[in-house]
């Protein structure tokens, strides 16, 4: 009677799996599946002083923070795993690309923006920039699996801080 009773279980597990499937497994936005589309995901542009407008070199602008400060960033996400980061030139500019699955319905892709280098260039504060990529350049020849990529060109300002 016992192995009656788990293999009647395991047909009906397996019958519910098969009838939802993968459907059952992902969200409006971001399919779960083998071979999830991708594309490329850049955001370029300057760095500057929020006060005078200058360039800032030496800032750090990342997909995700090198270090996870939860005083700055707020709780870290469940899934958090550090991606694509650049080091702004001598005149405050970066590129910075990585390949994302293809973003949902909000458009919207944090960027994180940290003072790496000391009193070097001034002391700034961190930073989260919401970039909003509804508007974004697309290009590229999408086929396949490969949507293409997607541009956004923006001025991020940050404000000095004085250390005591």
């Amino acid at each position: 009677m016992k192995n009656l009773l788990i293999k009647s279980t395991n047909w009906i597990l397996a019958g519910i799996i098969g009838l939802f499937g993968f459907a059952g497994c992902s969200t409006d936005d971001y399919p779960v599946e083998y071979g999830t589309p991708s594309a490329d995901y850049t955001v370029k542009g300057a760095v500057v002083n929020e006060a005078t407008g200058e360039p800032i070199p030496g800032i750090r602008v990342g997909y995700y923070p090198q270090e996870w400060d939860e005083d700055v960033f707020g709780p870290q996400p469940q899934y958090w795993e550090y991606t694509a980061h650049v080091v702004t030139s001598t005149n405050g500019e970066f590129t910075l690309t990585t390949m994302m699955f293809p973003l949902g319905s909000d458009k919207i892709v944090p960027v994180y923006v940290e003072d790496i280098d000391g009193e070097e260039n001034g002391s700034f504060g961190a930073k989260m920039v919401d970039v909003d990529f509804t508007d974004a350049v697309h290009s590229g020849n999408p086929g396949n699996w490969y949507s293409g990529m997607y541009t956004v060109t923006t001025t991020i300002q940050l404000a000095e801080v004085q250390i005591d």
